[in-house]
């Protein structure tokens, strides 16, 4: 059984718009596949009106364990150097490279910290 959650990514589709239309808590494999092979009009109407800027799902990954998910871009989210989950100590990321700081923004997925190097003269 797929979740309605990994259908949704599955589809590209946001779980709002994946529930909105009546896409069932658990979905088998056949059950999703005829769903890709022959997309319902609200999919096939969803996916014309990207404008492809911004994502529907991205890929979260740990740079200290490795641990993944993925997640809903949010509007603040900033092209993170590193992310790592927030139980990780950020001695454990790469070092900051010479003429740099770091700043950090928890909350991102369900348990990451992202980190941004950027230049010191900012």
């Amino acid at each position: 059984m797929i979740t309605r959650r990994a259908a949704a990514q599955r589809l590209d589709i946001p779980v709002e718009m994946a529930t909105r239309n009546g896409l069932p808590s658990k979905l088998t494999e056949a059950q999703l596949r005829q769903i890709e092979d022959n997309p319902p009009p609200w999919l096939v109407q969803s996916r014309a009106n990207r404008t492809g800027k911004k994502p529907v799902w991205v890929d979260l990954e740990c740079s200290v364990c490795g641990f993944a998910e993925k997640a809903r871009p949010k509007k603040w989210w900033p092209a993170f150097t590193h992310l790592a989950c927030e139980h990780h100590r950020a001695s454990g990321l790469p070092p900051v490279p010479a003429g740099e700081q770091r700043a950090e923004y928890p909350g991102i997925g369900s348990r990451f910290v992202g980190f941004v190097d950027f230049p010191l003269d900012l």
